[in-house]
């Protein structure tokens, strides 16, 4: 009687893990089911217009080179360029000094703006999530704020903030 009630306690034990086991993975195939069957049928779409289009014919890379010269052109050290702002009413350029170099959008990041996280191991998949710069802030994915090292009235660099509507600096400009 004694190995009887074991053996049904061990059998009840492994019915038990096995659907635990069953209803995780189907857990996992009905939040992935979907997604699988769309990733297939665009995968086969993309072969197919591989097949029938190919890729284009690019042989002097013309925009490959250009913005390799813009990247080199912006890397050279105190270049001076003059900046100017672009009056709402006239259309007018209003120029408001001198400034090293180009200028930096202000939602640039200086690290990576996410890192990958594996919530489950890498065997179920990854994501990302954003992390801080070195400052400790997230920076924004995109702003129309720019930042300048511009040249003030005694020819040092020093560090302007522009927004359209909004210009902040540390010395003062000239107004017209």
């Amino acid at each position: 009687m004694k190995n009887i009630v074991v053996c049904r306690f061990a059998l009840q034990t492994c019915v038990l893990i096995t659907l635990t086991i069953l209803l995780i993975g189907c857990d996992d195939i009905r939040q992935k089911g979907t997604d699988n069957i769309q990733a297939r049928q665009t995968e086969q779409l993309m072969s197919e217009v591989q097949r029938q289009i190919g890729l284009p014919n690019i042989v002097n890379f013309q925009q490959k080179k250009i913005m390799k010269m813009i990247l080199e052109e912006c890397d050279k050290e105190n270049i001076v360029c003059y900046a100017y702002l672009k009056a709402d009413y006239t259309g007018k350029l209003v120029f408001i000094g001198k400034c090293i170099g180009y200028g930096i959008p202000f939602s640039a990041q200086y690290t990576n703006p996410e890192r990958e996280v594996y919530p489950g191991g890498y065997e179920r998949g990854f994501g990302s999530l954003p992390q801080p710069d070195p400052n400790g802030l997230f920076m924004p994915t995109s702003s129309s704020a720019t930042w300048l090292l511009m040249i003030d009235s005694e020819n040092r660099p020093r560090l302007v903030y522009l927004e359209p509507e909004i210009v902040v600096s540390p010395f003062m400009l000239p107004i017209e």
